[in-house]
């Protein structure tokens, strides 16, 4: 898995998704496939940077592997921030209209409709975020 150690601040965000896309374009992935996971990274970076660490920022681990052997992509996310299961949120109602609908969990409903897998667990003092997607269009 190639790692990129960074501070946990949206000012960072294009370094996390060049780190991305580095291994999606190597791995030959479809552009369609490669913006649907770069929202998704996006999405949980910007939340661990906006949320995570109560005092000032923290660090943020982005790992990304591909498999040569089913084409896919798992994306690891890993914080040391206050614990955080965003899969535990119930999905908003997206039936109402926007007006309707409580503020939040729309884009961690994204993330989840879009990728194929999407794990989380709290174990060592950190929130590790696993998304997996095919690679296939």
């Amino acid at each position: 898995m190639k790692e990129l150690q960074i501070e946990a601040k949206v000012e960072n965000l294009q370094r996390v998704l060049d780190h991305i896309d580095e291994e999606l374009v190597r791995a030959g992935c479809p552009m369609t496939v490669q913006i649907q996971i770069d929202i998704a990274v996006e999405e949980m970076f910007v939340n661990i940077a906006s949320y995570a660490y109560e005092t000032g920022t923290g660090q943020a681990k982005i790992g990304i592997s591909v498999s040569d052997d089913d084409r896919t992509a798992t994306i690891v996310l890993t914080d040391q921030g206050v614990p955080f299961d965003p899969l535990a949120k119930p999905d908003p109602d997206v039936t109402l209209s926007a007006e309707e609908r409580q503020i939040g969990g729309l884009g961690i409903y994204m993330v989840k409709k879009t990728m194929d897998d999407v794990r989380y667990e709290y174990k060592d003092g950190s929130n590790i975020l696993t998304i997996i997607k095919t690679l296939t269009e």
